[in-house]
Order: C-alpha cells, then sequence, then structure tokens
C-alpha cells in the first residue's frame, strides 16, 4: 500500500480516478485543491487538502507530511488564468523525500511541437514534459486515453465531466464529419481511465508514456451505432480537408479539432496499453454504453445542458483534454 495524491481530485478526470482508487481498497489516497472541503471529502471517503500549489516548499511539506509516495495530476492545463501550477507540482514532487512516482497531466491525445502556436495547453505540456526530465528522483509518465466517451453519454450513465459536443451530437440526431469519416477515433470512460490507472499503481516500472484504449471506431462507425441505440436517423454533414484548411466548416467541430482527426490523431496505435496489461479489468465500448445511455433515453434537451452550455463545451471539447477542476 502506498499514499497517491490526486491533484484536482474534486471532479473530472481526476474524481473519477479518486473514486477508482476508494474502490479498489489498496491504497491510501489524499485530495489536493486550493480549498478543503468537509462534505465533499466524507463523500469520496478522501481528506481534501488545501495547498498552494504556487509554494513549492509548503507543497513539498505537505507530501512529505502525509507520506505521499505517488502523485496524480490533473490540473487544468487550459485555463485561462494564468499558467497553470503543473510545474511547481513537479518541482515539489521531485523534491519530497516520501514521493517517488507522478503522473503529469495529459488525458488526451499526444501532439507534437507544431501545435504549440496553435494550442495555450499543448505548449504548458511541453514544459511540463521539461521538467519532468529535469527531475532528479522522480519516476513520471503521462496518460493517453483518446478522447472522453463521457461527453456522448452523460449524464445517463455517471460522469463528473461538463457537458461538451465534438463531432457528433447524439442528443440531437446530428453529426458534422471532417473528411470521409473512415479515420478512427480512440474512446475511453473515465470511470474505466480511473480503474485502469488504479491498477498501474502496482506496476513495478512505468513508461515515459501510458496509454488507455478502451474502443477505437471511426466517426462513420460512431454515427451508425448512435442511431441504432436511439432507433433514428441522424442528419451527416461532411466537411472535405479543403474546406477545414479554409476555416469552412459545418456547425459542431472546429477546424483545429477535424484537421487533426482526419490527419490520425486521435488514432493511437502504442505498442502495449494498460488494457492489455491488466485483462481482467473489462472496459466499456462505444457501443455499450451509447446503448446503456440512449436506447429508452426519454428525456428532452432540458435533461442535458443548455445551448449556451453546449456552446462553451464545444469551444473547450476543441482544446483536447478533458474537462478537468483545479480546486
Amino acid at each position: 500500500m502506498v499514499t497517491v495524491a490526486v491533484a484536482g481530485g474534486t471532479g473530472g478526470i481526476g474524481r473519477a480516478i479518486v473514486e477508482a482508487i476508494a474502490e479498489g481498497g489498496k491504497h491510501k489516497i489524499i485530495v489536493l485543491a486550493r480549498k478543503s472541503d468537509e462534505e465533499l471529502a466524507a463523500r469520496l471517503g478522501a481528506p481534501i487538502i488545501a495547498v498552494d500549489y504556487f509554494n513549492v516548499l509548503e507543497l513539498t511539506h505537505t507530501l512529505e507530511k502525509h507520506g505521499v509516495h505517488t502523485v496524480i495530476s490533473t490540473i487544468n492545463m487550459r485555463t485561462t488564468e494564468g499558467e497553470p501550477p503543473e510545474i511547481e507540482l513537479i518541482r515539489a514532487a521531485d523534491a519530497s523525500k516520501s514521493t517517488k512516482r507522478m503522473i503529469s497531466s495529459e488525458w488526451g491525445i499526444p501532439l507534437g511541437p507544431e501545435e504549440i502556436e496553435k494550442q495555450v495547453q499543448v505548449a504548458r505540456k511541453y514544459r511540463a514534459k521539461a521538467a519532468m526530465e529535469e527531475a532528479k528522483d522522480l519516476e513520471t509518465t503521462v496518460v493517453y486515453n483518446g478522447y472522453f466517451l463521457d461527453y456522448y453519454v452523460g449524464p445517463q450513465i455517471k460522469t463528473y465531466l461538463g457537458p461538451a459536443t465534438l463531432f457528433v451530437d447524439v442528443e440531437h440526431d446530428a453529426a458534422s464529419i471532417p473528411g470521409d469519416g473512415m479515420t478512427p477515433v480512440v474512446y475511453s470512460h473515465t470511470s474505466d481511465v480511473g480503474r485502469l490507472v488504479n491498477a498501474s499503481l502496482d506496476l513495478k516500472k512505468w513508461e515515459p508514456e501510458t496509454y488507455i484504449v478502451c474502443d477505437k471506431v471511426t466517426l462513420n462507425e460512431f454515427v451508425q451505432l448512435a442511431e441504432a441505440a436511439k432507433g433514428t436517423k441522424f442528419k451527416a454533414v461532411y466537411d472535405t480537408v479543403e474546406d477545414l484548411k479554409a476555416g469552412n466548416w459545418t456547425d459542431l467541430p472546429g477546424q483545429v479539432a477535424a484537421l487533426l482527426l482526419v490527419n490520425g490523431a486521435f488514432d493511437l496505435k502504442p505498442e502495449t496499453t494498460l488494457n492489455d496489461m491488466f485483462p481482467k479489468i473489462k472496459t466499456s465500448t462505444v457501443k455499450e454504453l451509447l446503448e446503456k445511455a440512449w436506447k429508452n433515453f426519454s428525456g428532452g434537451p432540458s435533461a442535458r445542458a443548455t445551448i449556451d452550455q453546449r456552446i462553451l463545451g464545444i469551444l473547450l471539447a476543441l482544446l483536447y483534454t478533458s474537462l478537468r477542476s483545479v480546486d
């Protein structure tokens, strides 16, 4: 048993990971946040420790005080409130005498340096990667899990991610597909990611990059599965690559997201995955979750996001990281 600290563990993918570790029952867990919340801590089954993320000495002391062996960061790397404290957390974990491992905040797809000027969170992640490489006494990794399936099946299926629509609007029977729709996309649900991350805590060695691939389908296949689950025909519109490059795209996707998809950025092809390492952990497929969420769904638009929320969700989704909470 080790003590695990999850930074940003009160919401989003962080909360899913906290719940998975708590349910696993093998490791002790604490949540790092900007403020404490006793009521939420009771529901999580884990104490919430208030920290100043930007005070490396104080943060180091907190990790040592609680005997934290492993830090898992789900810090919001796309925040508009200045530089996120990921580098400070890495430095504190490296300085902590008790801390030996850290998962830095990624939770999406690997993007090359050519995306640094296009997406602010990519530049931040590259700076965090440099900080990890400078660490002297810290084993580190990042987790790539593709696109979160939660966005298409919540709130019918429990999730802590906010509303977002990317390419397919299941509720309104619509799809806006970049290219020919034949490029595969990796999908994973946060609950499965949490269980696999919990299992990875027992690995003797981590690789610098960790992959989770719960399912992989093309957008055409995704739409067909959604149509079958709902028993309805979707209105699908296709945007050519030429239109996307010219900045002309249909309502749902964004240009950057669409071009990345048609270029295969979501088609993860790792040599091994946590799914391979832990075959007894059965994860959900796109088909299973779409059917569970939509086959007998009787709610209307009010049961999900408002239009304003959806617009905000689209913009956030285009930044390619899960909607993660930093407290």
